[in-house]
């Protein structure tokens, strides 16, 4: 009987402890994915800050500019390109719209972002784009890949239309969270006018060639990420563009057009802290507590399979035999 148990202990040990490296390695790529309908808003903020008024073509202070970044998936498009792509994926389109203090419009730029569900590598496919013009992403954009390592990424700057490396600058503590935080610089570089600027009757897309006027930018990106799901919980950008030479600038080399330090605003620092620390617990249930768990389980059963089966080795006595009784003196 005892060892027949410990044949069943030894089976049980056997399969937890196999399928712990199964959930770990097999379940967890499989199972562990950006949903491909997800909708998420994020609003950012610059105070003060420093906005060109292109109706007298001078630089101003302004109180406060704000940016509303929303990214909503495409599941009709995610669904055609994963025919052809064989494996996953999400399809991001994001708006990010820049609105002055006034609540007028500063610029409209759309981007459509391909990637895999799992990993967050790009997706190359037909519709890829910013502001309307075919790109063709190298590195990640928006979100770092599940359990985030502690090295540099390169990471899309939409604005420039490059990838660069945004670097690893140690491990941080942000809300009671330990985050990897990383930093990247974009240096001054020639970029392309938003199609959208609030200059009616302008055409953006030929504003350079009519005007010999153009635009410059750079910024310093900061990042603050939760290493498990690979989810900013805080963003910032030390931001600063300029219009040089030209017609349009009457004469000057070159003008302000935005400056300002954007922030993540502190109720969407508090709800994305939030989404981060709850999706945490499923990634760590698939690559830490469930096997581990089942490791430690299979270890437990292992041990007392031994222990029933030598039990169930030791020689008993045989029956109808009893130690003899003492005699008295």
């Amino acid at each position: 009987m005892r060892r027949r148990a410990s044949l069943v202990l030894l089976a049980f040990a056997v399969f937890f402890a196999a399928l712990a490296p199964l959930l770990r390695w097999y379940a967890f790529p499989r199972l562990v994915k950006i949903p491909p309908g997800q909708y998420q808003e994020m609003v950012l903020e610059a105070k003060p800050a420093t906005l060109l008024d292109y109706g007298t073509m001078q630089p101003r202070q302004v109180e406060k500019i704000t940016i509303v970044q929303t990214l909503k998936g495409n599941v009709e498009e995610s669904e055609k390109i994963e025919r052809s792509a064989g494996r996953d994926v999400v399809v991001w389109d994001s708006l990010s719209y820049v609105q002055g203090p006034d609540g007028k419009m500063v610029s409209a730029i759309p981007e459509r972002y391909i990637f895999d569900a799992h990993s967050q590598a790009p997706v190359h496919a037909t519709g890829e784009m910013v502001d309307g013009d075919a790109v063709r992403r190298e590195g990640i954009e928006f979100k770092w890949p599940f359990l985030t390592e502690k090295r540099d990424y390169e990471y899309f700057d939409a604005q420039a239309r490059t990838s660069a490396p945004i670097h690893y600058q140690g491990t941080r503590t942000f809300r009671g969270l330990e985050v990897y935080y990383f930093e990247q610089t974009i240096p001054w570089t020639k970029v392309p006018y938003p199609k959208k600027m609030p200059m009616p009757g302008i055409d953006a897309s030929v504003l350079e060639k009519q005007t010999g006027t153009t635009r410059w930018y750079t910024t310093k990106r900061m990042f603050w990420v939760d290493p498990v799901t690979g989810g900013p919980v805080n963003g910032e950008e030390i931001h600063r563009e300029e219009l040089r030479g030209g017609t349009l600038l009457g004469g000057r080399d070159k003008v302000t057009a935005f400056a300002g330090h954007v922030k993540m605003r502190p109720d969407y620092v508090d709800s994305t802290v939030r989404l981060v620390t709850s999706n945490r617990r499923t990634v760590l249930l698939m690559t830490s507590y469930l096997p581990w768990g089942f490791l430690v389980l299979g270890g437990g059963l292992l041990t007392l399979a031994l222990v029933l089966e030598a039990r169930s080795r030791r020689p008993r006595a045989p029956a109808g035999t009893r130690d003899p009784e003492p005699v008295p003196a």
